[in-house]
């Protein structure tokens, strides 16, 4: 019989009489849950521009509906009641971005960017997880890496950088390095460490 079709077997679709049966319950719940998921994204990609407070009055008045008839969401009444609650929970800052066109609405981008960074440097390094470095001098390392992608910088645009502003980053970064190197001595030899560090608080405190 395989590949065959009986006439005891039903048709995809059909029920025993050869016809379509209708939607059951959780059938019309489901449908009722996706076009309400889909309102929420079409609220929030917002293609029609409009301002912040607009799509905010839009999106709460979604979020409303969707408290207010929770209990007929069935089995996903505790999924849309925890995305209810979510949604509030960032409703602060949710709406910015639809006034600031510079503002993004995600940060996918950003993560994107961080995790290109993280891929290459392991290309770089051999390493199968991001150096040390990367949290320590990771705020100009980033910037650097991003800004030489778009347009490699000349010696001319280099030459007008504020230099006050460069030797003070670098002393903040170089600070940040000596406490991790201090962190790292602690643990391979704490006791090492803390007889160096009561030697000096001893020698600070005896006169000239």
């Amino acid at each position: 019989y395989r590949g065959r079709a009986t006439a005891a077997t039903p048709r995809p679709g059909k029920g025993l009489g050869g016809r379509c049966s209708r939607p059951s319950g959780p059938t019309e719940i489901s449908s009722r849950t996706v076009l309400k998921t889909r309102r929420t994204s079409e609220i929030l990609n917002n293609p029609q521009g409009d301002s912040g407070g607009v799509v905010r009055k839009r999106f709460s008045g979604l979020l409303g509906a969707m408290s207010r008839h929770h209990e007929k969401a069935g089995d996903l009444q505790d999924a849309m009641g925890h995305f209810v609650k979510v949604s509030r929970s960032y409703w602060p800052g949710l709406f910015h971005c639809y006034d600031d066109a510079d503002l993004p609405r995600t940060n996918n981008a950003l993560e994107q960017q961080f995790g290109s960074y993280r891929w290459h440097e392991r290309r770089i390094t051999g390493r199968k997880t991001a150096s040390p470095a990367m949290v320590q001098r990771g705020q100009v390392r980033i910037l650097a890496s991003t800004a030489t992608r778009l347009s490699p910088s000349t010696a001319k645009q280099l030459s007008t950088a504020d230099r006050d502003a460069w030797s003070t980053l670098r002393e903040q970064l170089d600070k940040r390095r000596e406490k991790g190197r201090q962190r790292t001595r602690f643990r391979r030899n704490p006791e090492k460490f803390l007889s160096d560090l009561e030697g000096q608080l001893i020698q600070a405190t005896l006169p000239p």
